[in-house]
């Protein structure tokens, strides 16, 4: 081995010579990109150290003269002076009262499941072939997909698909979804010590499962909350709903002073479980797995201390309109009538797509003005002079502190990984929360972002990135900011399990 080239090495083997990349260079040209990003973040700061200095040195050369010209200058102007401070104050006002509420994350609750309804691989398939509903290929199938998807041994599935045959009655549906709502709930009012009569504004958000009375409904009989609460139930919204009820939460809070809002997200699956042998319809029954959140937000200023987020920034993508993206994700009937979710193999292509209009519109958000920069000198580069240059890709590492990734699959935490060229630490989280929980729809990103605060990784002004895809289809983000240290939450899901993680993966 020798080095050649000015530092590359050369390595022989008995199959020729190879060339190993410069690292040194790969080194310096890490250093000129951050020292380019700390130049142009901190220009104006940069400039405006001469300018102070230029600014302290001619007023220290004012005379008492100088200073007493100045006030007789001022009384001879009085009226003027006066209806300017008077404009002043009046513009300062009309800013303080329209300006946005900031809005607090002030705490959130997980659901963990009771042990005896984990299972395992080997469980999952031998109930799977008590099943006459499968046929040999299905179930070769299911394993297959089961093995590969990322999915540990202690994920949760619902009393009633525990049962041989399955129970799926419409009482066993409201069983989980009361289990997994109230017990989100109720660990959320003990923790934060509020009265749920506080509570203004509730939202919960459930794709598959809308029974009448509504889950909104349930909630508000169940804890007793006031006759004018604001309530609303989203169905049909998918993955994604999660962050659109945080956003509905947010606009809300906005119009309604000094109150809170809880947002409930879970998905029920006891009367959403496939039995047939279509295979676009049977991969959620090897993915999503039974999961819930309750959030608490506030726009009460006093909340602020105690409260462990502030929310920056939500975007909603809605791809719609495109035929392609509206039926990627597609609840129907089989050929003999078995209801099911079907998953088109154009959904990752159609998921790319929706995360780049999303990060289009979150970009000049949130990215740094270095970075918006280089975006916008290459586009016009690559317009005038060089139609075959590859666009720049953002680096959103130097926006977000923390990324959640919705949990959706190895693929779906595969892509964005590599789109939005992250490291394995950056996508550890959702990855860590497929390998314990499996799909949990649109609470995924909450169980990611307890992984990460028990990782004790939340550090005081970290700004954590919470992105989801859903049906219809749609990308949505939300931004928020640690307002302090944050510490685990009491009875938080990785509570019992943090130590043995991140395992290694082996696919």
């Amino acid at each position: 081995m020798e080095p050649v080239n000015g530092g590359s090495v050369q390595i022989q083997n008995e199959n020729g010579s190879r060339k190993l990349p410069n690292f040194l260079q790969s080194v310096n040209m890490k250093y000129v990109k951050l020292g380019y990003h700390y130049l142009i973040t901190h220009l104006f700061k940069l400039c405006l150290v001469p300018l102070m200095a230029v600014l302290i040195t001619e007023i220290s050369r004012l005379t008492p003269d100088d200073f007493h010209q100045i006030w007789l200058h001022l009384q001879y102007n009085l009226v003027a002076f006066i209806l300017l401070s008077a404009l002043a104050v009046f513009g300062t006002t009309v800013f303080i009262m329209t300006r946005p509420r900031s809005v607090y994350l002030v705490d959130y609750s997980c659901y963990l499941p009771q042990a005896s309804l984990q299972v395992p691989y080997k469980k999952f398939m031998d109930h799977s072939a008590l099943i006459d509903d499968f046929n040999a290929s299905s179930l070769e199938f299911q394993r297959k997909i089961l093995e590969r998807s990322g999915l540990g041994e202690e994920t949760y599935l619902p009393e009633g698909l525990h049962c041989v045959p399955p129970r799926t009655t419409m009482a066993a549906a409201r069983e989980e979804a009361e289990q997994v709502m109230f017990g989100c709930l109720d660990k959320l009012f003990e923790n934060t010590k509020i009265n749920p009569r506080d509570v203004g504004v509730l939202v919960v958000n459930c794709s598959l499962f809308n029974p009448t009375p509504s889950l909104s409904a349930m909630i508000v009989n169940k804890y007793k909350l006031r006759g004018n609460v604001k309530s609303f139930n989203l169905g049909g919204m998918g993955c994604s709903a999660g962050v659109i009820s945080i956003d509905l939460a947010k606009d809300m809070l906005q119009v309604h002073r000094n109150t809170y809002a809880v947002v409930v997200s879970t998905e029920n699956i006891t009367q959403n479980w496939y039995f047939g042998n279509k295979k676009a319809m049977l991969i959620p029954n090897c993915l999503f797995r039974v999961g819930g959140t309750a959030v608490l937000l506030s726009n009460k200023a006093s909340d602020r201390r105690r409260s462990k987020y502030k929310m920056v920034h939500t975007v909603r993508t809605h791809k719609g309109a495109d035929e392609k993206a509206f039926n990627c994700v597609y609840q129907e009937q089989d050929d003999n009538g078995k209801t099911g979710v079907s998953l088109s193999k154009d959904l990752m292509a159609i998921a790319g797509e929706a995360l780049k209009a999303n990060i289009t519109t979150l970009g000049p958000l949130v990215l740094p003005i270095s970075e918006q920069i280089l975006f916008f000198v290459t586009l016009v580069w690559k317009k005038l002079f060089n139609a075959k240059l590859k666009p720049y890709i953002p680096d959103f590492k130097l926006a977000f502190d923390h990324f959640c990734i919705h949990a959706g699959g190895r693929a779906v935490i595969d892509e964005l990984e590599k789109n939005l060229q992250l490291s394995q630490t950056h996508v550890e989280a959702s990855r860590m929360t497929l390998h314990r929980f499996g799909n949990t729809s649109s609470s995924s990103i909450w169980y990611e972002l307890a992984y990460i605060e028990a990782k004790g990784r939340m550090k005081k002004g970290n700004r954590v990135w919470q992105i989801a895809c859903g049906s219809g289809f749609k990308c949505n983000s939300a931004v928020w900011v640690a307002l302090h240290n944050v510490k685990p939450s009491v009875s938080s899901p990785w509570e019992h399990s943090i130590d043995r993680y991140p395992v290694k993966l082996d696919f």
